[in-house]
């Protein structure tokens, strides 16, 4: 069991709520982060010892700089950091809007910074820290109708990349993990003819579930992890892999 503190973004609905409860259930004291969904973080918080959960825009740098000062006074430093949340605003390039795409890079991308940048000299200090970014198979492939969801995600791992390298003397790793199509809320809201197609392309011939990626955060939080950094990690069932 750990007595670390771990930050989940958007980590009370999807993916990173089974990545809140696997890191609660590991004992780990975790501060999940939420936007907006009043009602399932607060199911969160009461269906999980350890949870407690924080309100703030991940695309908002003065917002995670206090909701991360919020967080430390409240349960101590952050040991680890998991940055899921994420947004999609598809349409075909030739349609996409400057909103469109920079509200997914705001969110998706710059967030990322905004959520680590806080958190990182801490971990070099005590030379610990375990940064943990979930991308996407789009952000490997590319998607048409997410390019800017593709190259938030694309982003992410190329972050991971640099920054592993700086702070593999000091403790602290870095690693991203790629999802394919997962059993979520978003994903059941897909035409069942449209997701029958999708099942189609992967050879496991389903969907994955949120608890897989969920015990792959798990594992790279560990300190048995503690070689693996700058690492992509594709969870997808063998839809696509990365050369």
């Amino acid at each position: 069991m750990s007595s670390r503190v771990a930050v989940v973004t958007g980590g009370t609905r999807g993916i990173g709520l089974a990545i809140t409860e696997a890191l609660s259930k590991a004992g780990y004291k975790v501060a999940a982060n939420y936007a907006g969904n009043d009602k399932a973080a607060a199911k969160a918080e009461a269906e999980n010892e350890g949870v407690k959960c924080y309100k703030w825009d991940v695309g908002d740098h003065d917002a995670c700089v206090a909701g991360l000062r919020k967080v430390e006074s409240d349960i101590g430093p952050v040991d680890v950091l998991v940055n899921n949340a994420g947004i999609t605003r598809d349409g075909f390039f030739h349609k996409m809007t400057a909103d469109q795409w920079r509200e997914v890079i705001r969110v998706d991308l710059d967030s990322v910074f905004y959520m680590t940048r806080p958190v990182i000299d801490g971990m070099r200090a005590r030379g610990f820290g375990r940064i943990i970014n979930i991308s996407s198979i789009n952000g490997q492939k590319g998607q048409a109708g997410q390019v800017n969801y593709s190259a938030a995600k694309a982003g992410m791992i190329g972050f991971t990349k640099a920054l592993a390298q700086e702070g593999a003397s000091k403790g602290v790793t870095v690693n991203c993990i790629c999802p394919g199509y997962i059993d979520t809320e978003m994903v059941a809201a897909v035409p069942e003819a449209a997701l029958a197609k999708i099942i189609a392309t992967i050879p496991a011939g389903r969907l994955g579930k949120a608890e897989e990626i969920a015990r792959a955060v798990q594992f790279l939080a560990s300190d048995d992890a503690a070689f693996i950094t700058g690492a992509t990690l594709t969870v997808n069932g063998a839809q696509y892999i990365a050369g």
